[in-house]
């Protein structure tokens, strides 16, 4: 009985809560079945109408998926945000799971300084970053390169991460690392022993924000890789559909989902992380 009115309580906050995540998912409900739609239907009708004959497949069904990985280079585009965003991933959480580390509980001169100064670059918008680092990216040689935009996303992503890894590698027991120390542990023994070990719901939810906001980028790959082809993302060649091929919605709709495909994988594989990373070290004790 308990439990009923328990639940009973909670019944308008689940319905509020479902009804949110519906509208929430409707877009990408329509630009799913909208993917699947030939060019005739999307031009006379909505694609809700297709609720009327949920069962109705034409010879469109795949030819959307087909005519934009093959002709549209949608699939070189993939190929490429994924080459952009591992390294663009990989690179700067492991960075800044080191520094993280440092500066929760290494003593050197200027710590707080240093990372007041970090956590400060977070204010700093990126427009202002463009011109003095390409002028430096030109000089080296690295516009328009996989490189170039592995240290722009790099740069770009650290203070953040460094943020969030801090906050989580601070709030463990600092009885761990006394112990540590007394057993002889160096420094990075004790990195790679308790706190990497310990840290993985914070690291995959860094991993999870780092990753999303490199595969969806579109203004720091237009800026560093400029209109070169060879090594393109998908958000590049999806903006490029947008406004060569505004009228032919059936392949710019596929090209769309194509995009958001792996990063709903990584989301959902990562997703009993997210919320445990998201919430470590705010509360203690």
């Amino acid at each position: 009985m308990r439990r009923l009115i328990r639940a009973l309580s909670h019944g308008p906050l689940h319905i509020v809560i479902i009804v949110l995540a519906l509208a929430w998912m409707l877009p990408t409900v329509g630009l799913l079945v909208t993917s699947f739609r030939p060019p005739a239907d999307i031009a006379h009708s909505g694609w809700w109408t297709l609720l009327e004959h949920p069962f109705h497949f034409t010879q469109y069904t795949l030819q959307n998926y087909e005519t934009a990985i093959t002709r549209n280079g949608m699939g070189k585009a993939f190929i490429n945000s994924l080459a952009i965003s591992v390294p663009g991933t990989v690179i700067p959480v492991i960075i800044a799971a080191f520094a993280a580390f440092a500066f929760a509980w290494m003593k050197f001169p200027g710590r707080q300084t240093l990372f007041i100064i970090i956590v400060a670059l977070l204010v700093v918008p990126l427009q202002m970053t463009f011109i003095p680092s390409l002028r430096v990216f030109r000089i080296l040689h690295l516009s328009g390169t996989l490189p170039g935009i592995w240290l722009a996303h790099t740069g770009y992503g650290l203070p953040f991460t460094v943020y969030l890894l801090h906050n989580f590698i601070g709030g463990l027991p600092s009885e761990l690392f006394d112990s540590a120390s007394i057993d002889g542990a160096s420094p990075l023994q004790t990195f790679f022993r308790l706190v990497l070990p310990l840290s993985i719901p914070a690291i995959a939810s860094v991993v999870i924000f780092q990753f999303l906001w490199v595969w969806n980028d579109l203004l720091v790959a237009l800026m560093y890789l400029g209109g070169a082809p060879n090594v393109a993302p998908v958000t590049l060649k999806v903006a490029n559909l947008v406004g060569s091929r505004g009228q032919d919605w059936e392949l710019l709709t596929a090209a769309a989902f194509i995009s958001m495909v792996l990063p709903l994988v990584v989301f959902f594989s990562l997703q009993r992380y997210f919320v445990r990373g998201i919430l470590a070290g705010s509360v203690k004790g």
